[in-house]
């Protein structure tokens, strides 16, 4: 029987934060990766250095190579405020990091994906990452956020 789904997973939240706030939490979280979303280690001085598991979706496969690059695209999301924080969090406490943050990557053939970073439930704000599969809701509410803001 299949597990029901809880919709509020992947719920962004409306966040009270102004801009000067998102920016100074966009300078306080750090992409960090997981070797479980990579195919190839690349600069991302992941131990084991890749540990691939066949149902995870690959960092690789939305182009996403280098870790200065995956830093860009959480802060990023961040400033545009595509956030979830745990249900118990108030979004207004700056202490905090988000349980969840999402942005899009544009590719050269036009096409866009939307990645998902996780916290690593650590206090120093550590993220790891992964593109999400197309068409989901999230991932429309996504790209339509993402062009609002």
């Amino acid at each position: 029987m299949a597990r029901p789904r809880n919709r509020r997973k992947n719920q962004i939240q409306q966040n009270s934060l102004n801009p000067a706030e998102l920016d100074s939490l966009a300078s306080r979280v750090k992409y960090v990766g997981s070797p479980l979303h990579k195919r190839n280690p690349g600069d991302y001085g992941l131990h084991p250095p890749a540990a691939v598991r066949p149902q995870k979706t690959l960092c690789d496969d939305a182009l996403v190579v280098t870790r200065k690059e995956a830093q860009t695209l959480l802060e990023a999301g961040v400033r545009k405020g595509l956030l979830r924080y745990r249900s118990e969090s108030d979004p207004s406490r700056l202490d905090e990091f988000p349980q969840v943050i999402w942005a899009v990557k544009a590719l050269s053939d036009g096409s866009r994906i939307v990645l998902e970073a996780r916290h690593n439930n650590s206090p120093s704000g550590h993220y790891h990452g992964y593109p999400l599969l197309d068409r989901s809701p999230t991932s429309e509410k996504v790209l339509r956020l993402w062009d609002e803001k």
